[in-house]
């Protein structure tokens, strides 16, 4: 379906979904297994963003700070606020419409990383603002998940064990800003003092099979242990594994070692997405969707 979506002038994401759609459970015929599906998929998002990292360094992300800082923020607001009137004229409450426009006002990393891999476009000015863009929008993201469930009561929702109280609320707040913070410090102080001089003593033992499994290791091993202990998205990790990869001498080879395997595991993210869609809600809602 990739190769029909080219041929017919679409991106081949756009074959992909569909392919997700057809093997999905809401549609007649083979059903794909959703969990080994996003599994599978979740490698596809770690191998993409510690590829985009690779083609970067901090001093582009800091070089355009001043603009990916306030226009993420000023997207994020606007484009909630577009959603949650949506949502209101719908006969939604407040809390569900504030849900919708966050949904809709944070880009997927994921597939504008992948939209400007194809076009090689991931290194310039352009690109450098893009990615440094979504990087704010995926730490905004990590916020708002501490804030939705804490103040589900308050926004019209069920009131349950994770509703807290303002004091227990800063505090979430405040851990979770220090957690952020500590491993981004942790990763960027320490990752490349070390991680350059382990491939390079793997590189030294000439086995092309074992720098791969070191570049693997490294970024699927930062990538859970920002999720798992620091809270941080496996994808905001990956996207630190590759920066801090970048700076060794071997970020050539790790790309190229990388390569196949992201493209192949990334095609899986784009059919786990189609997989989830139930076309039949299409039909059946034109106007919201639209």
């Amino acid at each position: 379906f990739g190769f029909v979506a080219i041929r017919l002038r679409l991106p081949p994401i756009v074959g992909y979904l569909v392919a997700g759609i057809l093997i999905g459970p809401f549609t007649p015929g083979i059903v794909g297994d959703i969990a080994l599906a996003g599994q599978l998929a979740g490698i596809g998002v770690i191998l993409l963003m510690f590829g985009g990292g690779l083609h970067f360094s901090a001093a582009d992300l800091m070089a355009v700070r001043w603009i990916a800082i306030p226009g993420a923020v000023a997207q994020i607001v606007i484009a909630t606020a577009i959603g949650a009137g949506m949502a209101m004229m719908w006969g939604w409450p407040l809390g569900a419409g504030l849900v919708l426009g966050l949904a809709l006002s944070v880009a997927s990393t994921v597939v504008l990383l992948r939209a400007l891999d194809e076009r090689n476009a991931v290194g310039t000015v352009n690109g450098r603002i893009a990615v440094g863009w979504l990087t704010v929008e995926d730490l905004a993201l990590v916020l708002a998940l501490v804030l939705l469930p804490a103040l589900a009561e308050l926004l019209g929702g069920r009131a349950d064990a994770t509703s807290m109280s303002m004091p227990e609320l800063l505090t979430d707040l405040g851990l979770t800003f220090g957690k952020v913070i500590l491993f981004v410090a942790i990763v960027m102080a320490i990752g490349p003092r070390v991680v350059p001089w382990l491939l390079s003593q793997v590189a030294r033992v000439g086995s092309r099979e074992l720098f791969t499994l070191a570049v693997l290791a490294i970024a699927l091993g930062i990538a859970f242990i920002s999720s798992s202990v620091f809270g941080v998205s496996l994808a905001l990790g990956a996207f630190l594994a590759g920066l801090v990869v970048s700076a060794s001498d071997m970020s050539h080879q790790a790309a190229a070692d990388a390569l196949p395997l992201r493209d192949a595991f990334a095609v899986l993210f784009f059919v786990s997405v189609g997989m989830l869609l139930d076309p039949s809600f299409l039909v059946a809602n034109p106007l919201p969707v639209l």
